[in-house]
């Protein structure tokens, strides 16, 4: 069992940062594939980033690519999601979930069995 929990969600200008972490509990966290998923309001749940459980391999939607980067600190059993030049239409409530299936699959949102709570990112412009 994988328990996650997110933070560092807020209100930002657009241009801005922030950074996002998702503090896992249970030992085989360090085995699961984890990626960051958001939803705007009125609109699917989408993909956003992901990483292996090695973190030797990331994936990144191509709206967030070269403003994004998503990492892991094992000894932390904690996953990142640096964000940068930040716009309006990132706003959306952002999600970290794992999974232990192929890596292949990082890019569904069904493909995950665990999630967090979210957290709030709102983008004004």
């Amino acid at each position: 069992q994988v328990q996650l929990v997110e933070s560092g969600g807020g209100l930002v200008q657009a241009g801005g940062s922030l950074r996002l972490s998702c503090a896992a509990s249970g030992r085989t966290f360090s085995s699961y594939n984890t990626g960051w998923l958001r939803q705007a309001p009125g609109k699917e749940r989408e993909f956003v980033a992901a990483i292996s459980w090695s973190g030797g391999s990331t994936t990144y939607a191509n709206s967030v690519k070269g403003r994004f980067t998503i990492s892991r600190d094992k000894a932390k059993n904690t996953v990142y999601l640096q964000m940068n030049s930040l716009k309006p239409e990132d706003t959306a409530v952002y999600y970290c979930a794992a999974t232990q299936e192929r890596y292949y699959y990082v890019e569904i949102p069904e493909r995950y069995n665990y999630w967090g709570q979210g957290t709030q990112v709102t983008v004004s412009s």
